[in-house]
């Protein structure tokens, strides 16, 4: 099962990512204007999508600000490295999850204390490391943990050890 759920998160960061990207260009169309809408409805309950603070597509905001997109995007990047690393998560998980967090921590505090202002493509190349990291860490766990239940799936295939 914990197999299936690193499958199911690889593919989740995926396609939130191509839905991200998607959703500015399907917003004024007819046959995808309400799935669109629903995308940003969803978005605005984990980002607050201001304008400024976000990037365009084709002239239209995506549905979530700089810093997410950096984290989303980065995310699924992180996922998809998982499945072609032999490495195991660590006892140092949660320090490199820690330092990888930095840079995102780091500038959003420098904004909030309005000691300085970031570009939007600096709010999104702040936050690849943690999501680089974040999403490689979960997917690993998931698929060590996988393997630490007697389901080493290499090929596809379940394989029960023992018995």
């Amino acid at each position: 099962m914990p197999h299936r759920l690193a499958l199911g998160l690889t593919i989740g960061a995926l396609l939130w990512t191509g839905i991200i990207l998607t959703a500015p260009m399907t917003l004024h169309r007819p046959a995808f204007a309400g799935a669109a809408a629903a995308v940003y409805a969803g978005a605005a309950g984990i980002c607050h999508q201001r304008p400024e603070r976000s990037f365009h597509v084709g002239g239209r905001q995506l549905p979530v600000c700089a810093r997410c997109f950096g984290l989303y995007i980065a995310g699924a990047a992180g996922a998809l490295l998982a499945w072609g690393s032999r490495v195991r998560p660590g006892e140092r998980a949660r320090i490199v999850l820690a330092l990888a967090a930095a840079p995102t921590v780091l500038t959003w505090t420098a904004e909030v204390m309005g000691l300085a202002t970031f570009s939007n493509a600096t709010r999104a190349l702040a936050a690849l490391p943690l999501g680089v990291v974040a999403g490689w860490v979960f997917v690993q766990m998931l698929r060590y943990d996988s393997q630490l239940n007697g389901h080493q799936v290499n090929d596809g295939r379940p394989r029960v050890h023992g018995g």
